[in-house]
């Protein structure tokens, strides 16, 4: 069973909860490239770079529910479901944008 929760502590973790997302896994990811021998910042950026979108992923509940939410928006005319999930998803990607910045800065990288 699944509690709702109201929209802006949602709107909150969704952002945080992408950001810990792709900074702890690169950070993480970097530490195993060091073990392996492996430059430890380059895979650090590498990781930051393809967990992005699991990051968005995951801050929005890995679930249906929001692609059930944007269904019953758009068929059954209820806006505001559409309107609070396109928000959420948007707070998840600044979050996963400043989780990219923070590994950019701290890994001196430049990528495209």
């Amino acid at each position: 069973m699944e509690m709702k929760t109201a929209f802006l502590p949602a709107f909150i973790q969704s952002y945080f909860i992408a950001l810990g997302v792709l900074v702890g896994g690169a950070l993480i990811g970097g530490f195993g490239a060091f073990l392996s021998g492996e430059p430890p910042l380059t895979m650090m950026y590498r990781f930051a770079s393809s967990l992005k979108i699991w990051a968005l992923i995951a801050a929005i509940g890995g679930t249906f529910d929001t692609f059930y939410s944007v269904e019953r928006g758009f068929f059954q005319g209820e806006t505001r479901d559409v309107i609070k999930q396109f928000l959420l998803i948007l707070s998840a990607t600044g979050g996963a944008q400043t989780g990219m910045t923070f590994i950019r800065w701290f890994t001196q990288e430049h990528g495209a």
